[in-house]
């Protein structure tokens, strides 16, 4: 009897590249107010129609100077004006000065600011005379020779007008949302949230509160999967429709694939896309659509389904993804591949967080043929501690860990040697 080959393990750069090959970013943008723009993508380039600063400015309180009547320290020069934040001073002649103040615009004339430390008040020594005359202004003795342009801050030295501020595909965090600002920009361009319909799949799902742990029956888990990928859709800006647990029949099945394709971007499932005979997603997204199941080589994770599901109340499809069942693959098998989709739905270009290089203080005997993703948390040495349990179905070690080792296929690993390390605060940012 002849044996059927089974396909190669695909490589899980070559199943990104697949994936995201396929993803074209959302169409139209909406305006949102700057103050709601947070962790949105922006929809075009910012050209800055200003300069900023707009104009020469003070970056410390003390006194403008000119520097050429202080060629050398203890020289006393007459304090004139005081200039505030928002004011506006007078040019400064021979022997004046100037006080003042963070922020407020250089006067005419001045080149320089001496900060208030290297300063010290200063009066005449004299015997006042019949008709002597008491100065009027005070006097400031500076302790210091100054360099022409110290403490301004130069019109347009942050952004100058006609700069690209910020570019399109850009995701806004409290600086860019700082800096648009700056801009006098009170809305700002972003993409819209791509929408999400989440379901899962599975007899054997129980959702946490309709059954009392000691109740549960023989062969049940509580569906766990459902509340760690919802807050993952969230935290990647994501508009998400809930649809529950779907049963394990075909017909429940094409049911929730139709209602979900309708007015959603992309259909995300967990469990049913293994060859199991009670899986029912491989033929209901096949009957309405199209599905490819994906081996990847990596661990935790390999079973992976994409394909696309037809509308029917509207033109076009909805992107169709399936992860596996086990917790850890799930969560892994989405950091590595929905994560990076739903972020070029957005139009962000650069998918990939940063990666460091740290010390493993563990061994890792034991290659596999799989690129492995070993959970493991930085320690007061600076180095990686490994959780003890890698099982795909230890969710605990997520917990515990705030990254993951990049482990390629077929490495061991020995006590002190360096690895790359993906932090998990930089895929969930």
């Amino acid at each position: 009897m002849a044996v059927t080959p089974r396909a190669p393990l695909m490589p899980l750069a070559d199943a990104l590249d697949n994936l995201l090959s396929r993803i074209q970013p959302l169409s139209g943008c909406v305006s949102v107010a700057t103050f709601d723009a947070d962790g949105r993508v922006l929809a075009e380039d910012l050209v800055s129609s200003m300069q900023v600063p707009a104009f020469d400015n003070s970056s410390m309180d003390g006194y403008a100077v000119r520097c050429a009547d202080l060629p050398e320290p203890g020289k006393v020069l007459v304090v004139t004006q005081r200039i505030a934040a928002g004011q506006t001073g007078q040019a400064l002649q021979t022997g004046q000065t100037a006080r003042i103040f963070t922020g407020a615009p250089v006067p005419p004339g001045a080149d320089a600011i001496v900060m208030q430390e290297q300063t010290e008040a200063w009066a005449e020594d004299v015997t006042k005379g019949e008709g002597a005359q008491e100065r009027s202004s005070p006097q400031i003795r500076f302790m210091t020779t100054p360099e022409a342009g110290q403490w301004i801050r130069r019109s347009g030295e942050d952004i100058r007008r006609g700069d690209t501020a910020l570019q399109k595909g850009q995701k806004l965090g409290p600086a860019e949302l700082g800096l648009a600002a700056s801009l006098g920009l009170a809305h700002l361009p972003v993409m819209r949230r791509p929408k999400v319909a989440l379901f899962s799949t599975g007899d054997e799902l129980i959702m946490p509160g309709d059954v009392a742990p000691q109740n549960m029956p023989p062969g049940a888990i509580y569906n766990s999967n459902r509340f760690f990928l919802r807050s993952l859709l969230h935290r990647l800006g994501c508009e998400v429709s809930d649809l529950g647990i779907v049963p394990d029949r075909r017909e429940a099945t094409v049911a929730a694939l139709k209602t979900a394709a309708d007015h959603h971007d992309l259909i995300l499932t967990s469990g049913g896309v293994s060859v199991g005979e009670e899986d029912h997603v491989k033929p209901a997204v096949q009957s309405l659509g199209q599905l490819e199941l994906w081996q990847i080589a990596m661990k935790p994770g390999k079973p992976f389904a994409y394909g696309h599901v037809r509308r029917e109340t509207e033109p076009g499809v909805a992107h169709f993804v399936g992860l596996p069942g086990n917790p850890v693959s799930s969560y892994m098998t989405f950091l590595l591949l929905v994560r990076p989709m739903l972020l070029r739905l957005q139009g962000v270009v650069n998918t990939d967080p940063p990666c460091l290089r740290l010390p493993a203080h563990f061994d890792w005997p034991q290659a596999d043929k799989r690129r492995e993703f070993l959970r493991v948390k930085r320690n007061a040495r600076g180095g990686l501690d490994l959780f003890p349990n890698q099982s795909s179905g230890v969710l605990t070690s997520v917990v515990w860990a705030d990254g993951v080792v990049d482990n390629p296929a077929g490495q061991t690993i020995a006590q002190g040697q360096m690895v790359d390390f993906w932090p998990f605060a930089e895929w969930l940012s």
